[in-house]
């Protein structure tokens, strides 16, 4: 017996729409797909979900010294003469940072293999380089979504039928994050 579906494509294709469900279903926290396809997903969300919660409180805060551009009330970045040069200004400012610890950032290089990167655009600037952020999935995972199930031993996802896609008659499921 088989330890995985195919779902009809080559093993890279495979690979490929199973990340990118995966991706979605943690950063929207509910995907809409077939049956089989769902069941693919939550088999891979649920490790993901599970190493998470783990390595939640694996890391330290370290307050670091960095140089950040002075900004202007408009945002833009202030500029001085300086040999005849403009020269972009930099205070230093002390940040805390959270710096994992060994397990933690195996955890999350293992998350990486699986998530792709997600850039979010919002809707009025749709198509524009500007005020896109990208969101790191890891992180979503480790701070939003593992602290959620801490006291739960699995079952991090439900699948809720919803019928019969139309063109292909495929049962169509709900994949979500309980």
């Amino acid at each position: 017996m088989a330890k995985y579906r195919k779902l009809g494509r080559t093993s890279s294709q495979r690979k490929a729409l199973l990340r990118n469900q995966v991706t979605a279903l943690f950063v929207n926290g509910k995907i809409i797909t077939t049956e089989a396809k769902a069941k693919e997903v939550q088999k891979i969300a649920e490790g993901l979900i599970a190493l998470a919660v783990k390595e939640k409180d694996n890391y330290e805060t370290v307050k670091v010294q960095a140089k950040v551009a002075r900004k202007d009330v408009n945002g833009k970045r202030v500029k001085e003469e300086k040999d005849g040069k403009r020269v972009t200004v930099y205070d230093e400012v002390e940040k805390e940072i959270k710096k994992d610890l060994p397990s933690r950032l195996h955890a999350r290089r293992q998350m990486l293999k699986v998530l792709y990167s997600v850039t979010e655009v919002p809707k009025e600037n749709a198509g524009k380089k500007r005020n896109t952020k990208t969101i790191d999935v890891p992180a979503k995972l480790f701070d939003e979504i593992a602290p959620k199930y801490v006291d739960r031993n699995g079952g991090y996802t439900r699948i809720v039928k919803i019928g019969q896609r139309k063109g292909d008659a495929a049962m169509e499921v709900l994949l979500e994050l309980v």
